[in-house]
Protein backbone atom coordinates (compact mmCIF):
# COMPACT_ATOMS: atom_id res chain seq x y z
CA UNK A 1 0.00 0.00 0.00
CA UNK A 2 1.07 3.56 -0.64
CA UNK A 3 1.26 5.86 2.37
CA UNK A 4 1.49 9.61 2.73
CA UNK A 5 3.30 11.40 5.55
CA UNK A 6 1.54 14.26 7.36
CA UNK A 7 3.94 16.50 9.27
CA UNK A 8 3.48 19.63 11.36
CA UNK A 9 6.29 21.53 13.07
CA UNK A 10 6.39 23.63 16.22
CA UNK A 11 9.39 25.97 16.09
CA UNK A 12 10.66 27.93 19.08
CA UNK A 13 12.78 30.97 18.25
CA UNK A 14 14.57 32.74 21.09
CA UNK A 15 14.38 36.49 20.62
CA UNK A 16 17.55 38.60 20.77
CA UNK A 17 16.38 41.07 23.39
CA UNK A 18 18.74 42.42 26.07
CA UNK A 19 16.36 41.51 28.89
CA UNK A 20 13.83 38.77 29.61
CA UNK A 21 10.17 38.88 28.65
CA UNK A 22 8.71 39.79 32.06
CA UNK A 23 11.67 41.14 34.06
CA UNK A 24 14.91 43.08 33.62
CA UNK A 25 17.34 40.15 33.91
CA UNK A 26 19.92 39.73 31.16
CA UNK A 27 19.42 37.12 28.42
CA UNK A 28 23.17 36.68 27.86
CA UNK A 29 24.09 33.09 26.90
CA UNK A 30 26.89 31.28 28.71
CA UNK A 31 26.86 33.20 32.01
CA UNK A 32 27.53 31.47 35.33
CA UNK A 33 24.58 29.28 36.38
CA UNK A 34 21.76 31.14 38.12
CA UNK A 35 23.52 34.50 37.83
CA UNK A 36 20.80 36.11 35.66
CA UNK A 37 17.80 35.55 37.91
CA UNK A 38 15.46 37.58 40.10
CA UNK A 39 12.27 37.01 42.13
CA UNK A 40 10.14 37.42 38.96
CA UNK A 41 11.80 34.75 36.80
CA UNK A 42 12.21 32.47 39.84
CA UNK A 43 8.48 32.67 40.56
CA UNK A 44 8.68 34.06 44.08
CA UNK A 45 5.36 34.85 45.81
CA UNK A 46 3.98 38.36 45.37
CA UNK A 47 5.97 39.43 42.31
CA UNK A 48 4.29 40.79 39.16
CA UNK A 49 5.43 40.40 35.55
CA UNK A 50 5.95 43.45 33.30
CA UNK A 51 5.82 42.77 29.55
CA UNK A 52 8.87 43.67 27.45
CA UNK A 53 7.65 45.90 24.56
CA UNK A 54 10.50 44.77 22.29
CA UNK A 55 9.26 41.17 22.49
CA UNK A 56 5.87 42.26 21.16
CA UNK A 57 7.54 44.22 18.36
CA UNK A 58 9.64 41.22 17.29
CA UNK A 59 6.60 38.91 17.34
CA UNK A 60 4.71 41.36 15.12
CA UNK A 61 7.69 41.54 12.73
CA UNK A 62 7.67 37.77 12.36
CA UNK A 63 3.90 37.73 11.89
CA UNK A 64 4.08 40.32 9.12
CA UNK A 65 7.01 38.56 7.43
CA UNK A 66 5.00 35.32 7.24
CA UNK A 67 1.77 36.97 5.99
CA UNK A 68 -0.08 36.47 9.27
CA UNK A 69 -3.01 38.52 10.49
CA UNK A 70 -1.94 40.52 13.55
CA UNK A 71 -4.47 40.36 16.36
CA UNK A 72 -6.10 43.60 17.47
CA UNK A 73 -6.27 42.15 20.97
CA UNK A 74 -4.05 39.41 22.33
CA UNK A 75 -3.63 37.97 25.79
CA UNK A 76 -1.39 35.75 27.87
CA UNK A 77 -2.38 32.48 29.52
CA UNK A 78 -0.91 30.19 32.12
CA UNK A 79 0.15 26.76 30.90
CA UNK A 80 0.12 24.60 34.02
CA UNK A 81 2.46 21.67 34.50
CA UNK A 82 5.09 20.50 36.98
CA UNK A 83 8.73 20.08 36.01
CA UNK A 84 11.92 20.91 37.97
CA UNK A 85 12.99 23.61 35.49
CA UNK A 86 9.69 25.51 35.87
CA UNK A 87 9.83 27.27 39.26
CA UNK A 88 6.34 28.85 39.12
CA UNK A 89 4.57 25.59 38.32
CA UNK A 90 3.21 27.23 35.16
CA UNK A 91 4.59 28.83 32.00
CA UNK A 92 3.28 32.18 30.77
CA UNK A 93 2.31 31.58 27.14
CA UNK A 94 -0.61 32.39 24.84
CA UNK A 95 -3.51 30.12 24.01
CA UNK A 96 -6.90 31.33 22.77
CA UNK A 97 -5.75 34.77 21.56
CA UNK A 98 -2.25 34.56 20.04
CA UNK A 99 -0.59 37.62 18.57
CA UNK A 100 -0.60 36.34 14.96
CA UNK A 101 -2.53 33.73 12.97
CA UNK A 102 -3.20 32.35 9.49
CA UNK A 103 0.10 32.95 7.72
CA UNK A 104 2.20 30.96 5.26
CA UNK A 105 5.60 30.55 3.68
CA UNK A 106 6.66 28.94 0.41
CA UNK A 107 9.40 26.31 0.18
CA UNK A 108 11.01 24.59 -2.78
CA UNK A 109 12.19 20.97 -2.85
CA UNK A 110 13.44 19.32 -6.06
CA UNK A 111 12.06 22.22 -8.14
CA UNK A 112 8.59 21.73 -6.61
CA UNK A 113 7.17 24.79 -4.81
CA UNK A 114 4.87 24.17 -1.84
CA UNK A 115 2.83 26.45 0.40
CA UNK A 116 3.15 25.67 4.10
CA UNK A 117 0.47 27.24 6.26
CA UNK A 118 1.24 28.79 9.64
CA UNK A 119 -1.53 28.26 12.18
CA UNK A 120 -0.31 30.75 14.75
CA UNK A 121 2.62 32.63 16.23
CA UNK A 122 2.56 33.30 19.94
CA UNK A 123 4.86 34.71 22.62
CA UNK A 124 5.94 32.80 25.70
CA UNK A 125 8.69 32.54 28.29
CA UNK A 126 11.34 29.83 28.21
CA UNK A 127 11.87 27.39 31.06
CA UNK A 128 15.13 26.80 32.92
CA UNK A 129 17.70 24.23 31.85
CA UNK A 130 18.10 20.82 33.49
CA UNK A 131 21.65 19.46 33.51
CA UNK A 132 22.04 15.72 34.12
CA UNK A 133 25.35 14.44 35.49
CA UNK A 134 25.63 10.71 34.72
CA UNK A 135 28.81 10.33 36.78
CA UNK A 136 27.34 11.71 39.99
CA UNK A 137 23.80 10.39 39.42
CA UNK A 138 22.26 13.79 40.02
CA UNK A 139 20.64 16.65 38.15
CA UNK A 140 21.01 20.40 38.60
CA UNK A 141 18.95 23.32 37.32
CA UNK A 142 20.19 26.55 35.74
CA UNK A 143 17.46 29.20 35.82
CA UNK A 144 19.32 31.74 33.65
CA UNK A 145 17.13 30.69 30.71
CA UNK A 146 13.92 30.94 32.74
CA UNK A 147 11.92 33.89 31.38
CA UNK A 148 13.96 34.33 28.20
CA UNK A 149 11.51 35.43 25.45
CA UNK A 150 10.41 33.01 22.75
CA UNK A 151 8.04 33.02 19.85
CA UNK A 152 6.49 29.70 18.91
CA UNK A 153 5.65 29.26 15.23
CA UNK A 154 3.12 26.46 14.69
CA UNK A 155 2.68 25.14 11.16
CA UNK A 156 -0.38 23.57 9.60
CA UNK A 157 0.00 19.82 8.88
CA UNK A 158 0.92 20.70 5.29
CA UNK A 159 4.39 19.14 5.15
CA UNK A 160 4.61 15.86 3.25
CA UNK A 161 8.23 14.73 3.51
CA UNK A 162 11.30 15.05 5.76
CA UNK A 163 13.01 17.04 3.00
CA UNK A 164 10.12 19.50 2.90
CA UNK A 165 10.33 19.82 6.70
CA UNK A 166 14.03 20.66 6.40
CA UNK A 167 13.34 23.24 3.70
CA UNK A 168 10.61 24.84 5.83
CA UNK A 169 12.93 25.10 8.84
CA UNK A 170 15.72 26.60 6.77
CA UNK A 171 13.28 29.14 5.37
CA UNK A 172 12.06 30.12 8.85
CA UNK A 173 15.59 30.44 10.16
CA UNK A 174 16.56 32.61 7.21
CA UNK A 175 13.54 34.85 7.89
CA UNK A 176 14.27 35.34 11.62
CA UNK A 177 17.89 36.12 10.77
CA UNK A 178 16.93 38.60 8.05
CA UNK A 179 14.60 40.27 10.55
CA UNK A 180 17.40 40.25 13.15
CA UNK A 181 15.04 38.96 15.85
CA UNK A 182 16.79 35.61 16.50
CA UNK A 183 20.32 34.37 15.85
CA UNK A 184 19.03 30.97 14.70
CA UNK A 185 21.72 29.08 16.59
CA UNK A 186 20.41 25.54 16.97
CA UNK A 187 23.48 24.38 18.91
CA UNK A 188 22.76 26.89 21.69
CA UNK A 189 19.04 26.10 21.61
CA UNK A 190 17.95 29.51 20.35
CA UNK A 191 16.17 27.91 17.38
CA UNK A 192 14.62 24.54 18.10
CA UNK A 193 11.87 22.35 16.77
CA UNK A 194 9.39 19.67 17.79
CA UNK A 195 7.80 17.62 15.03
CA UNK A 196 4.37 15.98 14.86
CA UNK A 197 4.20 13.12 12.38
CA UNK A 198 1.60 10.63 11.20
CA UNK A 199 0.97 8.53 8.12
CA UNK A 200 -2.19 7.75 6.18
CA UNK A 201 -3.13 6.00 2.97
CA UNK A 202 -2.28 8.11 -0.05
CA UNK A 203 -5.34 10.08 -1.12
CA UNK A 204 -7.09 9.75 2.24
CA UNK A 205 -8.40 12.87 3.98
CA UNK A 206 -8.40 11.24 7.44
CA UNK A 207 -5.41 11.94 9.67
CA UNK A 208 -3.57 9.04 11.26
CA UNK A 209 -2.44 8.83 14.89
CA UNK A 210 0.37 11.29 15.41
CA UNK A 211 3.49 11.19 17.51
CA UNK A 212 5.57 14.13 18.68
CA UNK A 213 9.35 13.96 18.27
CA UNK A 214 11.74 15.94 20.48
CA UNK A 215 15.50 16.31 21.01
CA UNK A 216 16.44 17.47 17.51
CA UNK A 217 19.07 20.21 17.40
CA UNK A 218 19.98 20.29 13.71
CA UNK A 219 18.20 20.21 10.35
CA UNK A 220 19.79 16.86 9.61
CA UNK A 221 18.47 15.42 12.87
CA UNK A 222 14.96 16.64 12.04
CA UNK A 223 15.05 15.06 8.59
CA UNK A 224 16.54 11.78 9.84
CA UNK A 225 14.16 11.54 12.80
CA UNK A 226 11.11 12.12 10.60
CA UNK A 227 12.31 9.60 8.01
CA UNK A 228 12.74 6.97 10.71
CA UNK A 229 9.43 7.76 12.42
CA UNK A 230 7.47 7.58 9.16
CA UNK A 231 9.09 4.25 8.35
CA UNK A 232 8.33 2.96 11.88
CA UNK A 233 4.65 3.94 11.68
CA UNK A 234 4.25 2.39 8.23
CA UNK A 235 5.75 -0.87 9.53
CA UNK A 236 3.33 -0.91 12.48
CA UNK A 237 0.33 -0.41 10.19
CA UNK A 238 1.54 -3.11 7.80
CA UNK A 239 1.81 -5.50 10.77
CA UNK A 240 -1.76 -4.70 11.80
CA UNK A 241 -0.71 -2.91 14.97
CA UNK A 242 -1.81 0.50 16.25
CA UNK A 243 0.32 3.62 16.32
CA UNK A 244 0.32 4.97 19.89
CA UNK A 245 -0.12 8.71 20.39
CA UNK A 246 2.97 9.61 22.39
CA UNK A 247 6.02 11.82 22.69
CA UNK A 248 9.23 10.24 21.40
CA UNK A 249 12.88 11.26 21.62
CA UNK A 250 15.32 11.13 18.73
CA UNK A 251 18.48 9.16 19.51
CA UNK A 252 21.00 10.32 16.87
CA UNK A 253 23.63 7.76 17.93
CA UNK A 254 21.30 4.82 17.24
CA UNK A 255 19.28 6.53 14.50
CA UNK A 256 15.93 5.70 16.12
CA UNK A 257 13.12 7.39 18.02
CA UNK A 258 12.36 6.04 21.51
CA UNK A 259 9.22 6.40 23.60
CA UNK A 260 9.35 9.14 26.24
CA UNK A 261 5.78 9.61 27.56
CA UNK A 262 2.15 9.80 26.52
CA UNK A 263 1.34 12.78 24.29
CA UNK A 264 -0.24 15.70 26.12
CA UNK A 265 -3.28 17.54 24.81
CA UNK A 266 -4.23 21.17 25.49
CA UNK A 267 -6.67 20.20 28.25
CA UNK A 268 -3.84 18.50 30.15
CA UNK A 269 -2.27 21.92 30.74
CA UNK A 270 -5.44 23.57 32.11
CA UNK A 271 -4.85 26.86 30.30
CA UNK A 272 -6.51 29.95 31.76
CA UNK A 273 -5.94 33.71 31.26
CA UNK A 274 -3.07 35.06 33.34
CA UNK A 275 -4.66 37.35 35.96
CA UNK A 276 -1.42 39.34 36.40
CA UNK A 277 -1.29 40.52 32.77
CA UNK A 278 -3.96 42.69 31.18
CA UNK A 279 -5.08 42.01 27.57
CA UNK A 280 -2.58 43.32 25.03
CA UNK A 281 -4.24 45.83 22.67
CA UNK A 282 -2.13 46.44 19.56
CA UNK A 283 -2.45 49.76 17.75
CA UNK A 284 -2.76 49.49 13.95
CA UNK A 285 -0.51 52.50 13.48
CA UNK A 286 2.28 50.72 15.35
CA UNK A 287 1.82 47.61 13.20
CA UNK A 288 2.15 49.70 10.03
CA UNK A 289 5.25 51.41 11.42
CA UNK A 290 6.80 47.99 11.98
CA UNK A 291 5.74 46.86 8.50
CA UNK A 292 7.57 49.83 6.97
CA UNK A 293 10.85 48.69 8.56
CA UNK A 294 10.77 45.12 7.21
CA UNK A 295 13.79 44.25 5.06
CA UNK A 296 13.68 42.48 1.71
CA UNK A 297 13.07 38.87 2.74
CA UNK A 298 14.78 35.72 1.37
CA UNK A 299 12.04 34.72 -1.11
CA UNK A 300 11.81 38.26 -2.50
CA UNK A 301 15.59 38.59 -2.69
CA UNK A 302 15.92 35.23 -4.45
CA UNK A 303 13.37 36.27 -7.09
CA UNK A 304 15.23 39.54 -7.62
CA UNK A 305 18.62 37.82 -7.93
CA UNK A 306 17.34 35.48 -10.64
CA UNK A 307 15.68 38.33 -12.54
CA UNK A 308 18.17 41.18 -12.04
CA UNK A 309 21.41 39.20 -12.17
CA UNK A 310 20.30 36.27 -14.34
CA UNK A 311 21.45 33.73 -11.75
CA UNK A 312 20.26 30.11 -11.74
CA UNK A 313 17.69 29.35 -9.06
CA UNK A 314 20.12 27.13 -7.13
CA UNK A 315 22.73 29.92 -6.97
CA UNK A 316 20.15 32.46 -5.81
CA UNK A 317 18.89 30.02 -3.17
CA UNK A 318 22.36 29.63 -1.64
CA UNK A 319 23.28 33.32 -1.83
CA UNK A 320 20.06 34.51 -0.20
CA UNK A 321 20.14 31.91 2.57
CA UNK A 322 22.16 34.39 4.63
CA UNK A 323 21.63 38.14 4.63
CA UNK A 324 25.36 38.98 5.08
CA UNK A 325 26.25 36.63 2.20
CA UNK A 326 23.62 38.21 -0.06
CA UNK A 327 24.86 41.70 0.83
CA UNK A 328 28.47 40.65 0.19
CA UNK A 329 27.53 39.26 -3.23
CA UNK A 330 25.78 42.50 -4.23
CA UNK A 331 28.75 44.57 -3.07
CA UNK A 332 31.09 42.43 -5.18
CA UNK A 333 28.85 42.80 -8.25
CA UNK A 334 29.15 46.58 -7.98
CA UNK A 335 32.89 46.25 -8.62
CA UNK A 336 32.82 43.35 -11.09
CA UNK A 337 29.78 43.23 -13.35
CA UNK A 338 29.79 39.49 -14.07
CA UNK A 339 27.21 38.16 -11.59
CA UNK A 340 27.64 34.47 -12.43
CA UNK A 341 31.41 34.58 -12.03
CA UNK A 342 31.02 36.48 -8.75
CA UNK A 343 28.43 33.93 -7.63
CA UNK A 344 30.80 31.04 -8.35
CA UNK A 345 33.58 32.72 -6.37
CA UNK A 346 31.36 33.64 -3.42
CA UNK A 347 29.86 30.14 -3.21
CA UNK A 348 33.24 28.47 -3.72
CA UNK A 349 36.72 29.76 -3.08
CA UNK A 350 35.76 32.95 -1.25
Amino acid sequence: MNYEAVIGLEVHAQLVTKSKIFCGCSTEFGASPNSHTCPVCLGMPGVLPVLNRRVVEYAIRMGLATKCAIARESRFARKNYFYPDLPKGYQISQYELPIAEHGHVFVEVNAKRSRIGITRIHMEEDAGKLIHDPYRAESTVDFNRSGVPLIEIVSEPDIRSPEEAGAYLRQLRAIVRYLEICDGNMEEGSFRCDANASVRLAGSETFGTRTEIKNMNSFRHVENALAHEIERQEALIEDGRDVVQETRLWDPAKGVTVSMRGKEEAHDYRYFPDPDLVPLVIDKTWVEEIRSTLPELPVQKKARFTKEYGLPSCDAQILTGSRPLADYFETCVKYFSEPKIVSNWVMGSV
